[in-house]
């Protein structure tokens, strides 16, 4: 059932995975091993080689945290009734404290909707055509909110809070993929019930957002599953064929799949976030949604204490307590 400790493992573990990841954003894996010599093993400074990374020092989480806890402000204010007014409202208001315009800080399809939102025009023709994973990034805390008999509900919340900027099937799919995923592993004792709930909740996503071309969340997953079984227990091996053949880039199809995959294959929060960071692609948004996952099934009392603190002292503008307690609330 929901639990304190669990909700904080959610939110504990989707910061640690995005701070973790944030040094190697958006590059290839031969880089990362150049860079930093052949791995990432602790938190660190976003180097100042990369234009999004160097905004950010040690145990700093990005864009992809601070947007999953705009979104519970939001929520939280209007009683847990999406508002798309208020929801837009706490995007917006993040995006210009931190400069997310001038630092290249927010993703383009997010970019792209609140663009036409702030010029007044209809966001739509950009959100029906999303296909990379800001939806995905910041709906893991929103798997807290329900258990996975309410699998209706939490993915019509889904689609309320991510169609601001994402509405097309690829995205809802995707963002209920890991909503899903996290609603179980707060529940579930197996990783293939969890697997399988992540499926079903990915099934009825797809069904309330615009059509694309964009390929099936389903089906990759599937094989990323069948990747995470095949080269279980070498870690090079399985990390080296979700970038690969999964893909480990901005797009949807890709990223959401790999992190619900490497969760799925590391079942455990230190071990997951440094997979992602030295994983390659889209390192910080892949390691915030795997490791939320892994941080749902094990809870915050997994989590080495000096990480904990590392967060809390690096982003003293959010308590991650204060919005557990907020979550417990919901009903």
């Amino acid at each position: 059932m929901r639990s304190r400790d669990k909700i904080l493992g959610v939110l504990y573990g989707q910061a640690i995975g995005d701070a973790m990841g944030m040094p190697s954003e958006l590059s290839p894996v031969e880089k990362i091993r150049q860079q930093f010599h052949g791995k990432i093993t602790t938190f660190l400074d976003g180097p100042t080689n990369n234009d999004i990374a160097q905004n950010f020092t040690k145990g700093q989480y990005t864009d992809d945290t601070n947007q999953a806890l705009a979104i519970l402000d939001a929520l939280i204010e209007t009683h847990w009734q999406p508002d798309e007014q208020i929801l837009v409202k706490h995007i917006m208001a993040w995006a210009d404290a931190v400069g997310a315009w001038e630092h290249n800080i927010l993703g383009p399809s997010s970019k792209a909707a609140l663009s036409a939102i702030k010029a007044g025009q209809d966001p739509r023709p950009v959100t029906d055509q999303a296909l990379t994973n800001g939806a995905g990034m910041r709906i893991a805390p929103i798997g807290t909110l329900f258990e996975p008999a309410d699998v209706k509900r939490l993915v019509q919340l889904v689609f309320d809070v991510t169609r601001i900027t994402h509405s097309s099937d690829v995205a809802i799919s995707g963002a209920a993929m890991i909503a899903g995923a996290v609603s179980a592993a707060m529940v579930y004792q197996d990783w293939d019930d969890i697997i399988d709930f992540a499926l079903t909740a990915n099934d009825e996503g797809v069904k309330l957002g615009a059509s694309t071309w964009a390929a099936k969340t389903h089906d990759r997953l599937l094989l990323g599953i069948y990747i995470a079984q095949k080269y279980e227990g070498d870690d090079d091996q399985f990390s080296q064929r979700i970038y690969d053949v999964i893909g480990t880039g901005t797009m949807i199809s890709e990223s959401i799949p790999a992190a619900v995959s490497i969760a799925y294959y590391c079942r455990d929060v230190q071990k997951c976030a440094l997979m992602c960071a030295n994983l390659g692609g889209d390192t910080d948004t892949i390691g915030a949604m795997a490791t939320a996952i892994c941080g749902a099934k094990a809870g915050v009392g997994s989590i080495p204490t000096d990480w904990v603190q590392l967060i809390d002292t690096q982003n003293p503008q959010h308590d991650l307590k204060a919005y557990a307690d907020q979550i417990l609330q919901f009903k």
